[in-house]
């Protein structure tokens, strides 16, 4: 491995890190720790292992720097992320002789490998992704956090192991690239590309849960942690009253919040409104000293804004509230976007996102987020929609198809947030489907009929059905409860590969570290442990969360309808968008990039256009992809 490689891939990732950065190479003439500025050394030295690392300071300002090694340079890490339960496990390994030189949770890795080997990663409760080259084993070995909230990317050609971060670290070595066209094919159904694949044919993620083993025999890859809605239900929370299980909740809830609010830096909390991040403003409120800092983002759409729902959490608890509305000027930030998500990725939310994540940016260093609260405590509509179905599809097959389905489909379409029409058309389509195919259906944006009739050769005969990646997913749960399978799902692929990649690049762009306290190990193990009824009761969404924080939050909160970072993207791509649209979805644009018939996208611009259909998710979709195709040295 060349020193100067190293660099060069550090570099495109200095928005990750730009409070330092350390590289070190392990030759066969020993170790070394390289200055980076030393472009005269980097140039001339090689090695067999290297590792690089840019550094956000968070904790131990002083002594934390990486790559860190242990006591006597055997084992080298780099880390990103932070480990909550770390105090804890810092005494414990104290207590068996272990010696501590810095105040940093990435030391505690170090000694948790000399203690349990590559078992190390099934002790951790935070957020991480990490790399650690054991110099006598000759082994290299790469983590991933349970839930994917740190990305982890690799590629192994027989003989060499490059992982990074971001894509980009990675396909800056590559040169050309070949597209993987099931990635694409997939992307067209979910708007993201789902793990393990990239966009990338011989570029993969490392999946959440998993750790990646290298040495002289190659590469091995396994689980080391499973969501646990696959599990047993404990009688514990078979017997407990409603009372108990909700106090015992808010109880986690609060110890998590306090161990994410750990820090070295200014640190503030995403306040949308909704109840998960309004949750999180109360519990931050009840440990912190000083007014907790909150950010918010609306629109000039009322339909879309929920900024008076934020302002009134901010005056409950009084806040340090800082909010922005914006106006729709995005269409000069949706090249920027692309570039920050290095392959096609089209959840419209990373808008919102990339805006509060700039505002937190400007007074803070750390934010706490509500992601996760939906796939833990069941929180979409979807799962509401697949208890209704199971009693729909209890109808006559005449009412069904012959006169319900025929009304639904003629409601007159609409650009409201959460429209009627919308929710309606999708349900009484996904109803006649299996059960776990009905889920896929509410995240569908093209259908594999849509996308066939799209595709230019040679891309129709190249795929597979994009629902087989849920299809793996559902076959490892066995619970015989159907949220439990749904939640199980959305923990694996929804959960890592769209919100939590939305969360982590357009923060990460603003070098701000978002932290996500739904996703602590403690709550999420509890949750998945209460009978089904304790998340939707009726059809009550997140049952046991309204429950536990019914003291503590406004009844317009808990009571109001689901918020989210939604945003108006049928008028944008009429409006605002629309010079986007007719530069990138051209048909001479795409004929040239040479994915799909230029008819066929013309054709679904026009409807949109006219107002015959909302075509909006799926013209955001192919534009996001035509900016990418444009920005990329790609081999097709």
């Amino acid at each position: 491995m060349e020193a100067h490689a190293l660099h060069r891939m550090s570099a495109t990732l200095s928005h990750r890190g730009p409070d330092g950065q350390g590289i070190y190479l392990h030759g066969v003439n020993g170790r070394s720790l390289l200055n980076p500025d030393d472009s005269a050394t980097l140039e001339r030295k090689r090695g067999r292992v290297g590792l690089a690392h840019r550094r956000l300071s968070i904790i131990d300002l002083a002594t934390g720097r990486q790559p860190m090694t242990n006591e006597d340079g055997s084992i080298w890490v780099i880390f990103n992320g932070e480990i909550y339960n770390f105090r804890e496990l810092r005494a414990e390994l104290e207590a068996s002789g272990h010696f501590f030189s810095t105040r940093s949770d990435t030391e505690v890795l170090l000694h948790l490998y000399e203690q349990h080997g590559e078992e190390c990663a099934r002790w951790l409760n935070g957020m991480f992704a990490f790399a650690l080259w054991d110099e006598r084993r000759e082994r290299i070995l790469l983590a991933r956090d349970q839930f994917g909230i740190k990305p982890l990317f690799y590629t192994w050609n027989g003989r060499r192991l490059l992982f990074a971060s971001e894509l980009k670290a990675l396909a800056s070595e590559l040169g050309e690239r070949q597209v993987d066209y099931q990635a694409l094919h997939d992307y067209l159904s979910l708007n993201y590309v789902p793990g393990p694949r990239t966009i990338y044919r011989d570029i993969f993620k490392l999946q959440a849960g998993h750790l990646l083993i290298g040495d002289r025999n190659g590469i091995s890859i396994r689980r080391y942690w499973d969501a646990p809605f696959a599990g047993q239900r404990p009688a514990r929370a078979r017997h407990a009253s409603t009372e108990e299980l909700a106090e015992e909740l808010l109880g986690r809830l609060g110890r998590a919040v306090r161990a994410q609010m750990v820090s070295d830096v200014p640190l503030g909390v995403f306040l949308s409104g909704g109840l998960d991040s309004s949750t999180l403003v109360a519990l931050a409120s009840e440990v912190s000293d000083q007014p907790v800092r909150t950010f918010s983002i609306g629109f000039k759409d009322p339909s879309y804004s929920e900024l008076s729902e934020a302002r009134l959490v901010a005056s409950r608890f009084g806040t340090d509230h800082t909010d922005l509305v914006l106006n729709g000027e995005v269409s000069e930030l949706v090249p920027e976007l692309v570039r920050s998500f290095d392959e096609p990725f089209a959840d419209s939310s990373a808008i919102p996102t990339y805006y509060v994540s700039r505002l937190a940016r400007s007074r803070v260093t750390v934010a706490l987020g509500g992601d996760g609260g939906d796939e833990v405590f069941a929180g979409y509509h979807t799962y509401v929609a697949a208890k209704l179905a199971q009693r729909y599809r209890r109808l006559p097959r005449i009412v069904r198809r012959g006169l319900l389905s025929p009304l639904v489909h003629l409601l007159p379409s609409s650009e409201a947030k959460v429209s009627v029409d919308y929710m309606a058309k999708r349900f009484v389509n996904g109803a006649e489907l299996p059960e776990e195919r009905a889920h896929f259906s509410w995240k569908e944006i093209f259908t594999e009929d849509a996308k066939a009739k799209l595709y230019a050769d040679p891309l129709s005969s190249a795929t597979a059905d994009s629902f087989e990646t849920f299809a793996g997913h559902f076959a490892q749960c066995s619970q015989r409860e159907l949220l439990d399978r749904l939640q199980y799902v959305d923990i694996k692929v929804y959960l890592p590969d769209d919100i939590l990649v939305k969360v982590d690049r357009m923060s990460m762009a603003h070098s701000l570290e978002v932290r996500v306290p739904f996703l602590d190990l403690d709550v999420v193990e509890f949750a998945a442990s209460l009978p089904a009824a304790a998340r939707v009761n009726g059809w009550t969404k997140k049952y046991i969360l309204k429950q536990a924080v019914k003291r503590i939050l406004p009844s317009q909160i808990i009571n109001g309808r689901k918020r989210g970072f939604n945003v108006p993207l049928a008028g944008w791509m009429r409006r605002e968008l629309h010079d986007l649209v007719h530069d990138y979805l051209a048909p001479a644009t795409i004929e040239r990039q040479g994915w799909f018939k230029p008819q066929a996208v013309a054709e679904l611009v026009r409807q949109h256009q006219s107002g015959t259909i909302d075509c909006g998710r799926n013209l955001w979709a192919l534009l996001i992809l035509g900016i990418w195709t444009e920005q990329q040295p790609l081999s097709c």
